[in-house]
């Protein structure tokens, strides 16, 4: 592993991933530890947590450099990291980086304070990520990273010139684990996927009513038989991903990209293509292609 370059990492609030990068940044080496940082308080439980994971790479590589993006940088993090102000690219990100020490240094988040302000922490590396890898989509795109909190992130001439925050994913835990809707539902979470019942849900968002009243239909349509219980709790992903659709897709159309875990941007997918959008972009995670980025553009590399 001599042309390692940088350790890149992608610090959550669950997850600390990290990847060793060479040369041209490709990935050498991975690996991955529950020490996110909503598990961990105070300095020295970060620098514990990361010499346990990449403590021997820092040994076979003296003076490597050392960057990370997400949740390691917010208040309850290593260090707080200023947020940069929308507009925001690549080079505002690398200039408001956060040096801790010689080596190690975190990402800066980005707010969107053009109505109520709104965060971000770790997906703007992986916009610019997205952005390294497939520069069509600097000119004028929507980049969507679906999860517990989705992110729609608005892109002109290379720029994120805005973004929303959407709670989709807490949402359907919730719901799904602690509300009335959940008694319906098998209990076990382990029930089989009906395609039908979700793009049902899809369908439901788009009509009259408030989110609120349409939801009571999860119990409803299963105390009258018309879902089954194995199929509630995709009608209820539906109906809430529906509405985000349904707020984000106004105006005039533009090339969608969908960043994330495969599993759930096919769901994001499949849910544009019902209603008639173009097939999206489907990316992975593009966490060390941003940090990467990030890092030629600092010359931390």
């Amino acid at each position: 592993m001599a042309a390692a370059r940088l350790i890149a990492l992608d610090w959550g609030s669950t997850r600390l991933r990290a990847f060793l990068l060479g040369d041209s940044g490709e990935v050498l080496a991975t690996r991955q530890s529950n020490d996110g940082a909503a598990t961990l308080s105070g300095a020295d439980a970060y620098a514990a947590a990361l010499a346990a994971l990449v403590g021997d790479w820092r040994a076979d590589h003296p003076g490597i450099p050392l960057l990370a993006c997400g949740m390691v940088g917010s208040q309850y993090g290593w260090r707080e990291a200023p947020y940069v102000r929308c507009p925001a690219d690549a080079a505002g990100l690398a200039a408001q980086l956060l040096t801790l020490d010689g080596q190690l240094s975190i990402v800066p988040g980005l707010v969107d304070e053009a109505a109520q302000p709104d965060v971000m922490r770790g997906e703007e590396t992986q916009i610019v990520g997205a952005l390294a890898l497939h520069p069509e989509l600097a000119e004028d795109a929507c980049l969507v990273l679906p999860g517990t909190h989705s992110k729609w992130a608005r892109v002109k001439a290379g720029r994120v010139m805005g973004f929303a925050t959407h709670m989709t994913g807490e949402l359907f835990a919730l719901l799904r684990q602690h509300s009335v809707l959940n008694r319906l539902m098998p209990a076990d979470g382990s029930s089989p996927a009906s395609p039908e019942a979700f793009l049902k849900g899809v369908d439901a968002a788009q009509q009259p009513g408030g989110l609120g009243h349409q939801l009571f239909a999860v119990r409803t349509l299963g105390l009258f038989k018309q879902l089954s219980a194995e199929q509630l709790p995709d009608y209820l992903s539906g109906l809430l991903i529906g509405h985000e659709l349904a707020s984000e897709l106004q105006g005039a159309q533009t090339r969608v990209a969908l960043i994330g875990d495969p599993a759930l941007c096919a769901r994001y997918a499949r849910a544009l293509t019902h209603l008639g959008q173009p097939d999206p972009l489907l990316l992975d995670n593009t966490a060390p292609a941003g940090l990467w980025a990030l890092a030629q553009t600092t010359n931390l590399n």
